[in-house]
């Protein structure tokens, strides 16, 4: 750098002064070095070793027995879920004497989604299309190309609720030429009007398709033609390691289409949801409020997820654990909102379910499994598992994870039958029941 550009680059840095102007020059804000007469060497040496010691023993004076959780800031836009960081339960301080007492304040039910709503107003025509997801394609591309090819596709959806001054805020990633945006549902929630602003800045007011609050993920139809629309990959044929970007607007409109990178960290991550496990994908690249309804995209240029919520903690700080609903999830969900609105077909058990670790059954000599916690009215388990069941085995097979449940799942149509092997009052047996339709329950 010559003289010029070291200028240049120490005035890019320069602090502002008081009154809001930049310094002119580099030279405006560099100080002499004056000798002032003072205290001897040891002296100082003595004092700040003094201040050192004072600054430590108060730091540790003003965090020391904190028992009780900060409260959490309201964020004023787009509140991406926080997944927080659960109690340990490894070494419990202390254990009830009733095991199900225990329990009872451990596992606490979520709220059902099914209580969520939004008030924006719906399409009166269905569009008749289909979101298909594309192999990936024979070479990598870099971050830039990367960018310059997805980012027109991702938009601000701003909602707004009648009665409140100010907005929400999220992106969106536009899937058709025609105006179809796949964002996140809670970013519409309770909203009663939507509006997405473009790339170049054009706005247009959004109509609702559907909402899935159990997937997190929202259809919205703007009347537009010849967009850029954002080609949709496989998220199963993703690998952990496998690098990936996510493109969103986070904390407004001030930061609008940036770009994160990182790597996948997992690719069936079992979260709970708004008290379903749904999976999910697992990257270290960075999200925040705002990039609730980007795209997470693969190397290809395709986007293999949306991000959709992180890991935060009360008690400690959490970096680089960001979660995004899956393509394959994604595919399924909009093409039935788009074909009826809802999803329909999706088997549900009607259980809510958390495992049992083995300090916790030592404790109470309980035999390792999964603690039920809730069964849902209108599914065909009610009636047949209770509250404070343990379940040892799905379909003779040891269940210790919801994971267990889950994989079982899968391979399931509505009315299938299912069996558990619950533990109840010191007894053993099998439970056979049905799934049924994830509308007919939640």
């Amino acid at each position: 750098m010559n003289n010029e550009q070291n200028e240049r680059a120490f005035n890019w840095y320069a602090p502002l002064q008081p009154d809001g102007r930049q310094p002119a020059a580099a030279e405006t804000v560099r100080t002499e070095r004056k000798k002032k007469r003072g205290l001897s060497t040891p002296w100082r040496v003595f004092l700040c070793t003094l201040i050192v010691v004072g600054l430590i023993t108060g730091s540790s004076l003003l965090f020391a027995d904190r028992t009780e959780p900060p409260e959490l800031p309201t964020a004023p836009a787009d509140t991406i879920p926080y997944l927080q960081q659960p109690y340990d339960p490894e070494a419990p301080a202390d254990f009830p004497e009733d095991w199900r007492e225990f329990f009872d304040s451990f596992f606490i039910p979520a709220e059902a989604e099914g209580s969520k709503t939004t008030n924006i107003p719906t399409v009166g025509t269905r569009p008749e299309w289909e979101l298909t997801l594309t192999a990936p394609g024979e070479s990598e591309l870099s971050l830039q190309e990367i960018y310059r090819q997805v980012s027109s596709s991702i938009v601000m959806v701003h909602c707004m609720k009648d009665g409140f001054s100010g907005y929400y805020f999220g992106s969106g990633i536009i899937a058709s030429e025609d105006g179809i945006i796949i964002t996140n549902s809670h970013v519409l929630e309770d909203c009663d009007s939507a509006t997405v602003t473009l790339s170049d800045n054009r706005q247009f007011p959004a109509l609702l398709v559907g909402a899935d609050w159990t997937s997190d993920i929202a259809v919205l139809k703007i009347e537009a033609e010849g967009l850029p629309a954002a080609v949709f990959g496989d998220s199963d044929a993703l690998s952990v390691g496998e690098h990936v970007a996510a493109i969103g607007n986070p904390l407004g409109e001030e930061l609008r289409a940036s770009m994160t990178d990182g790597i996948i960290s997992g690719t069936a991550r079992e979260m709970d949801y708004d008290g379903h496990a749904i999976r999910m994908l697992q990257t270290n690249a960075a999200i925040n409020e705002g990039n609730s309804g980007g795209a997470l995209v693969n190397m290809y240029g395709q986007v293999v997820g949306v991000t959709n919520m992180k890991m935060y903690s009360y008690y400690s700080p959490i970096e680089g654990l960001s979660f995004a609903v899956p393509s394959t999830t994604i595919s399924m969900v909009t093409n039935g909102l788009i074909r009826d609105g809802v999803v329909r077909g999706r088997p549900a058990l009607g259980i809510t379910v958390g495992a049992i670790t083995e300090p916790v059954a030592e404790q109470y000599d309980l035999p390792c499994g999964l603690y039920v916690s809730a069964v849902s009215k209108g599914s065909d388990a009610a009636g047949k598992i209770r509250e404070g069941d343990i379940v040892t085995a799905v379909n003779g097979k040891p269940a210790r994870t919801t994971e267990d449940i889950l994989l079982e799942r899968e391979n399931m149509q509505v009315g299938d039958p299912i069996t558990f092997t619950v533990w109840r009052d010191g007894e053993s047996f099998d439970v056979t029941f049905k799934a049924v339709d994830h509308n007919d329950v939640y």
